[in-house]
C-alpha cells in the first residue's frame, strides 16, 4: 500500500479508537474485516499506530495543537507506526518539518509531566502513593507494549520440549523468570497456525496470569472452581495442574466469553473442566455446590489498569466512578465465591488492577467480615512451590501477591489468599 493511503487508513482508525464507546482491540477487528485486503505488515502497522496513539495522547494531543489538516491525522503521523523515510513520502513539506519539530521537542524532553506519564490525572495520586520514587519507572514501561508469553501445557509437553519445538519453526523463546510453565517470545509472531498452538501444547498467558493459576496450588482429584473464568486461560493452567482429574467448574456471567473457551479447551485435551454461565453470583446453581469446593479462585472483574501495555484504552475508558461500581461488584463476588469452599479449602481473590482500592482494601474488607477464613502468606505459599526469587513478588510483609510491569515484566496483578478454618 502507498504510504498516502496507508496513512489516510491509519488516520481513520485512529478516528475509530478515540471515540473510546468500545474496547480497542474490537474496533481495530472491525476495521480489519471491513477492510480484508490489507496485508500483515499493513495491519501490524494500523494497529501499532492506533496503540501507539492510545498510548501517548496528552503528548500527542499536546504536539498536535501546532499542526495542520485534521486532528486524527496529526495524530496518526506523531504515532505512525513505520520509519521516518516512509511516512515522510506520504507528507507534504509543511508536514514533514511539523514533524521535525515534534521529535526534536521530544528527543529535548522539555514537556509537561501529564506529556511524560501520559496518565490520565484521577490515577496519578493513587499511583504515586503506592509507589513513591518508582512511580516514573511504571509510568514508562506501561507505555511500552507487553511481551508475548506462553504457557506451555505440561501435560502434553515439557518446557524444554516446546521451547526445542518453537526454535524449529524458527521462533525464539526464554523461560519466564518465575513461572515453571513460561516462554517469553522475542517479537509478537502469529501462532495460530502452528501445530503446537492448535495441538493444545502452548497457550498465550502473561507470566502474571500463570502465577495466579500456580498460587491456587490446585491438586489431582480435587473440587475446584474458576469463579470468573472468562474465556479460560487461568482454568486451562488449573485444569492441566491437576491432570485432568477431579473436578473444575468454569462458572461466568458471559454465555460468549465462555464459548471462547469451548475450542480452547478442545485443544487442550482436558476432561475436568466443565464450563457453566451463571444468571449472577447468587445464581442457584452456585448455592448447590456451597462447601464442597477444595479451591476456589475468584480473578474478579476489575479495572483492567495493570493490562495496559496491552490495553491502553483502558485508561482513557475507566473513571473513579466506573472504578467505585467495580469495588461494589468485587465485594459482591467475593463473598458469594467463598461460600462454595469447604472447611480446611484455600480460597484466593485477585484483580489484574494496580488499586488499592480494588485490590488490599478488597482484601481487609473480607478478612474483617469472615473471622473463619484465616488469611495465608502469599509469599510462603509460593516459596512452598519453589518460584524463584518469591519473596520478590508479594508486597513489603510477604502477605500479598503484587505483581509490577516496571518490577517483573509482567502485568500488573494482585492476589490474597485465606484458608478456610475446619
Amino acid at each position: 500500500m502507498h504510504p498516502k493511503a496507508l496513512l489516510e487508513a491509519a488516520s481513520d482508525l485512529v478516528l475509530r479508537v478515540l471515540r473510546l464507546d468500545h474496547p480497542a482491540d474490537a474496533v481495530v477487528s472491525h476495521f480489519f474485516r471491513e477492510h480484508r485486503g490489507l496485508g500483515p505488515r499493513e495491519r501490524a502497522t494500523l494497529a501499532e499506530t492506533a496503540y501507539a496513539v492510545l498510548r501517548r495522547k496528552p503528548l500527542y494531543e499536546h504536539l498536535a495543537r501546532s499542526g495542520t489538516g485534521g486532528r486524527e491525522r496529526r495524530l496518526a503521523i506523531l504515532g505512525f507506526a513505520a520509519p521516518r523515510d516512509f511516512l515522510k513520502q506520504a507528507l507534504n513539506e509543511a508536514e514533514k518539518k511539523w514533524l521535525d519539530a515534534c521529535d526534536a521537542a521530544i528527543a529535548a524532553g522539555e514537556l509537561p509531566e501529564a506529556c511524560r506519564h501520559n496518565l490520565p490525572a484521577w490515577l496519578v495520586e493513587p499511583l504515586r502513593q503506592q509507589l513513591g520514587g518508582e512511580f516514573d519507572a511504571l509510568a514508562q514501561a506501561l507505555l511500552q507494549a507487553a511481551p508475548l508469553d506462553l504457557r506451555v501445557n505440561t501435560m502434553l509437553q515439557k518446557r524444554e520440549l516446546a521451547a526445542q519445538e518453537l526454535k524449529a519453526l524458527g521462533f525464539d523463546s526464554t523461560p519466564t523468570p518465575h513461572s515453571p510453565w513460561g516462554l517469553r517470545l522475542a517479537g509478537k509472531p502469529a501462532l495460530t497456525r502452528l501445530a503446537p498452538f492448535q495441538q493444545g501444547r502452548i497457550e498465550v498467558q502473561d507470566e502474571g496470569s500463570q502465577l495466579l493459576a500456580l498460587l491456587l496450588d490446585a491438586r489431582r482429584g480435587e473440587m475446584v472452581t474458576d469463579f470468573c473464568a472468562g474465556a479460560g486461560g487461568k482454568t486451562l493452567a488449573i485444569g492441566a495442574a491437576m491432570r485432568s482429574t477431579g473436578r473444575l467448574y468454569a462458572f461466568d456471567v458471559s454465555a460468549h466469553r465462555l464459548d471462547a473457551l469451548k475450542p480452547r479447551l478442545k485443544r487442550s485435551g482436558l476432561s475436568n473442566v466443565h464450563p457453566v454461565a451463571i444468571a449472577h453470583e447468587r445464581d442457584e446453581r452456585i448455592k448447590r455446590l456451597a462447601g464442597k469446593m477444595d479451591r476456589v479462585l475468584v480473578d474478579a472483574p476489575c479495572s483492567g489498569l495493570g493490562t495496559l501495555r496491552r490495553n491502553p484504552d483502558l485508561k482513557w475508558r475507566q473513571s473513579p466512578a466506573s472504578v467505585a461500581e467495580l469495588v461494589a461488584k468485587q465485594q459482591a463476588i467475593l463473598q458469594s465465591a467463598a461460600r462454595l469452599l469447604k472447611p480446611g479449602g484455600r480460597l484466593v481473590y485477585a484483580t489484574c488492577s494496580l488499586l488499592t482500592d480494588e485490590n488490599e482494601a478488597i482484601a481487609a474488607a473480607f478478612g474483617n467480615q469472615h473471622p473463619d477464613f484465616a488469611p495465608l502468606s502469599v509469599a510462603d505459599l509460593l516459596t512452598g512451590l519453589k518460584l524463584a526469587d518469591a519473596a520478590a513478588l508479594c508486597t513489603p510483609d510477604g502477605a500479598f501477591l503484587r505483581l509490577w510491569p516496571h518490577r517483573h515484566g509482567t502485568d500488573g496483578f494482585f492476589a490474597a489468599a485465606w484458608q478456610r478454618a475446619g
